[in-house]
């Protein structure tokens, strides 16, 4: 068990000036608080808040960071109060124990207009202090080491958490080490037997390949010396989780993936950097297109580094990995490595830039007021960009990897991005779907005329890109709503010979707008349209009732018109507001099954149109049109269809051995397609009805036993 002087040992390491006693006393006030309590596994708590100090030691933290480590649960946990911190420790770490203390009440899997809020929150914490999140990134970390001691449902929805969430903070911030640490015990929590699985090979991969390392690294030693170049050289197997992602995207076995092994090589100086890339292809013949350099063009976090792949004894792929002792440590634990503090956490001037992508990101996010699109810009923007272009000026710009021409048109105005009809890339004409290419020098080739393409969303790889795309097609349907909302209402008052266009000229629809609650005579033609409201309804509003005694129209409304009761195999699936008998029809584009999170449309003649939130067409799609629906809790024994993708070795009896996994689980395979590749793989996708998303995810581990099966996965989509 860690103790006290452990971690003050460490501490004396890195910054012998540090506090000691500010560190000493925090963890007497945390002991005795925190005293009598335990965690799921029966211990001490005192040991969680040792733990996450002893994290932040590791990452060479000031004082206030670690003692904050000692204390971030005892407003929480404890009868301790905000008050009680601030007069023993100060307002500095009082700050840093409230700011912790609230996202540890963060819930990212609440209804999106509360998750957008809590991502708001967490970067503007994160903007004002960045001890904050380490300290938070921390805590996260022990937790998911203890995670085994709680219950299925509460891991698998930490451990999602951490995946979507938290590890890529990690990454963004550049603490490869904590990232790596969190998506490793994620996997682990969330598909344990194929984590299980590749950690058996990578043992057995390690324990065969021993030799080779050891030859590898003395070889290369005794080269770099003959260079004068003093150097360390370490070696390493690929962590589990990257090796499934790899197996995932490119549906391969285990036994295909060629890059496992790697080695990092520190280095005096950035000429040694070079040198050194020099004497390793001098000594292994390199795998082309497989080099980056990092260290002349960084990542956004600052990540700097040689990268190059060879080829080795037996064909064996080898990675390499050539930096600094400042890189290496940067690589490590990214801005813990090297923040400054000056006060409250503030950063000092000439680090400003390793952090400039937050300031970006928080600035241009102001825009986005729609919850479901800011959580999904929150979600690319996450990812470290590793894709460096040129302007025709020779600037550097920095994308997503798979970014497109279009993308770096909206990167230089929105008006440059909507009238964007083609591109020049190194002086040559390409598609607008060509995805950039480190080096590329990007020339965008516009029309005043031209306008977005919702096409345009397949393949933009930008958060900017797509919400500039999607507000465009939004403003379209929502005037194009207006315009159909004035012509009904205009043929509804021809009926009874009025002017429509003299009516809303009058105080009289003035005063029908603000009592009805509508925004603008825009709002009221949408909801027109939409059906939401009947054009009689504002025509009885507005006559007198002597104009209407010769006609008598429909006195229902256009939403009652529209969504007649339902047939039997849509009632009682879904409510819409308290309704359990309105006209439903599931969108083909995502395939939502009872469980999702769902969200409906009004649509013209196929009643209300249900997507899951996720759904890309959800965030281009008039506001104006959405409805409340939820799944109703009655419903049980009714069957959804799902679509799933099974990528398994083609060998003989494997596909029984998935349909009989499949019922086995109680699922009913309603299509199948299967087809073969050239590389003795079989592409299976299967139409299955479920019970539930309960039910879907039970049968997707079931499929991920079957020996031989590499992948499988939910597709949301036809």
């Amino acid at each position: 068990m860690l103790s006290l002087e452990d971690i003050l040992e460490t501490v004396s390491h890195y910054n012998p000036g540090a506090d000691f006693d500010l560190i000493r006393k925090a963890y007497v006030f945390s002991a005795k608080v925190h005293q009598g309590q335990k965690r799921q596994s029966g211990e001490p708590y005192l040991i969680h808040p040792l733990e996450v100090a002893g994290i932040l030691a590791g990452m060479r933290l000031d004082a206030p960071s670690i003692a904050t480590g000692l204390l971030h649960d005892t407003v929480e946990d404890t009868l301790t109060t905000l008050a009680e911190i601030e007069q023993l420790f100060g307002k500095e770490i009082s700050h840093l124990v409230d700011a912790v203390t609230k996202l540890s009440k963060i819930d990212f899997v609440s209804k999106e207009e509360r998750q957008a809020e809590n991502f708001r929150k967490m970067f503007i914490a994160m903007a004002e202090d960045i001890r904050v999140i380490l300290v938070k990134l921390a805590d996260r970390l022990h937790n998911m080491r203890t995670l085994h001691h709680l219950s299925e449902e509460r891991q698998i929805k930490i451990a999602q958490e951490t995946l979507d969430i938290y590890a890529p903070i990690a990454g963004r911030l550049g603490m490869q080490e904590v990232k790596i640490d969190l998506e490793d015990l994620s996997f682990k929590a969330l598909k344990p037997d194929v984590s299980k699985q590749i950690e058996e090979k990578t043992a057995l991969l390690k324990k065969r390949s021993d030799k080779t390392l050891t030859e590898v690294a003395e070889l290369l030693n005794d080269k770099l010396k003959e260079y004068s170049l003093t150097a360390e050289v370490q070696s390493r197997v690929k962590h589990p989780y990257s090796i499934y992602r790899k197996m995932e995207q490119q549906s391969i076995e285990f036994e295909q993936v060629y890059d496992l092994l790697a080695f990092r090589i520190i280095v005096a100086s950035v000429q040694q950097c070079y040198e050194g890339l020099g004497i390793i292809h001098s000594l292994w013949k390199p795998v082309p297109g497989r080099f980056k350099d990092y260290i002349g063009m960084p990542k956004a976090n600052n990540y700097q580094s040689l990268h190059t792949t060879v080829i080795g004894k037996g064909g064996q792929r080898m990675e390499f990995q050539i930096r600094t002792r400042e890189m290496h440590e940067i690589g490590e634990w990214g801005i813990a490595a090297h923040w400054k503090y000056k006060d409250k956490g503030a950063v000092a001037n000439k680090d400003e830039i390793k952090f400039r992508w937050l300031r970006q990101f928080m600035e241009w996010q102001k825009e986005l007021l729609d919850p479901a699109e800011y959580l999904d810009t929150v979600k690319l923007d996450l990812f470290a960009s590793d894709v460096y272009v040129f302007t025709p000026k020779g600037d550097i710009r920095e994308f997503p990897r798979g970014s497109t021409p279009v993308d770096f048109a909206y990167s230089v105005h929105t008006d440059i991005g909507h009238q964007c009809v083609g591109a020049r890339v190194n002086g040559r004409i390409v598609p607008l779907r060509y995805p950039m290419k480190s080096g590329d020098t990007i020339e965008i080739i516009t029309s005043s005329n031209h306008l977005p393409s919702k096409d345009w969303l397949k393949f933009v790889g930008t958060s900017r890109a797509k919400a500039k795309i999607r507000q465009y097609l939004r403003e379209d349907e929502k005037e194009k709503s207006t315009q159909m909302g004035e012509e009904l209402l205009t043929r509804e008052f021809s009926k009874y010979h009025e002017d429509f266009g003299r009516i809303q000229k009058s105080e009289l629809f003035e005063t029908f707008l603000k009592k009805g609650g509508f925004k603008s005579k825009e709002h009221l033609l949408s909801m027109i349209s939409y059906g939401k409201m009947s054009p009689h309804q504002v025509v009885a509003t507005l006559l007198p009732p002597e104009k209407l005694v010769d006609q008598k129209p429909d006195e229902e409304s256009g939403f009652t018109r529209l969504f007649k009761r339902s047939a039997d195999k849509t009632k009682g699936i879904v409510r819409v507001g308290d309704h359990d008998d309105i006209l439903v029809s599931f969108s083909k584009c995502c395939n939502p099954i009872v469980g999702d999170s769902i969200v409906g449309f009004i649509s013209r003649g196929r009643g209300v149109r249900i997507h899951t939130l996720e759904c890309p067409k959800v965030l281009t799609t008039d506001a104006a049109r959405r409805v409340e629906v939820t799944w109703d809790k009655q419903a049980k024994g009714i069957f959804s269809q799902a679509k799933i993708k099974v990528v398994c070795v083609d060998k003989p009896g494997l596909l029984a051995d998935i349909s009989k996994s499949i019922s086995a689980q109680g699922a009913n395979i309603a299509n199948a397609f299967c087809q073969t590749t050239g590389d003795q793989k079989a592409i299976n996708t299967f139409d299955v009805g479920v019970e539930n998303l309960s039910h879907l995810y039970t049968l997707i581990k079931a499929l991920e036993k079957v020996k031989g099966v590499i992948s499988v996965e939910r597709i949301k989509g036809q």
